[in-house]
């Protein structure tokens, strides 16, 4: 497994890989418009998104970080294909995005976790690495 920055080639495969991880958790699956411009949402703005891709060069997990002004960063579109997950993949995204979040000067990443039902993961997986809620659908950690 390796992560690199998201490239254009890998498009096709990296909306399947959310679709699919979407649908796992039983929602009906839908792409929100980053991922459909993520030269504009992200690169262009000098934030970053990365994939995880396994041997056989497949999108197996995606994280996004948008750098905010006043020191925060906010994680967006943090998944992994669902058969995957419990094996590391999205710690070690989510350590790509903070390391980018630090070295560009924030002190704080900031997620939002979305509906408490479909997402319950998501509050388990965080609380383990170092955040902490600021109100029920949000969360924080200091880097």
């Amino acid at each position: 497994m390796r992560i690199i920055k998201y490239e254009k080639k890998y498009r096709d495969d990296l909306i399947f890989m959310v679709l699919e991880a979407k649908n796992a958790l039983g929602r009906v699956p839908t792409l929100n418009d980053d991922l459909l411009d993520l030269e504009g949402c992200y690169f262009d703005k000098g934030d970053m998104f990365w994939i995880a891709l396994d041997d056989s060069d497949r999108v197996i997990g995606s994280v996004g970080c948008n750098l905010l002004p006043g020191g925060e960063a906010v994680l967006h579109r943090l998944y992994i294909r669902s058969d995957l997950k419990r094996q590391g993949i999205g710690t070690m995204l989510l350590k790509t995005a903070e390391s980018f979040a630090k070295e560009n000067g924030r002190k704080v990443m900031k997620i939002h976790l979305g509906e408490k039902v479909t997402y319950y993961e998501s509050r388990h997986f965080y609380l383990k690495n170092g955040y902490e809620f600021i109100d029920e659908d949000h969360m924080k950690k200091e880097l």
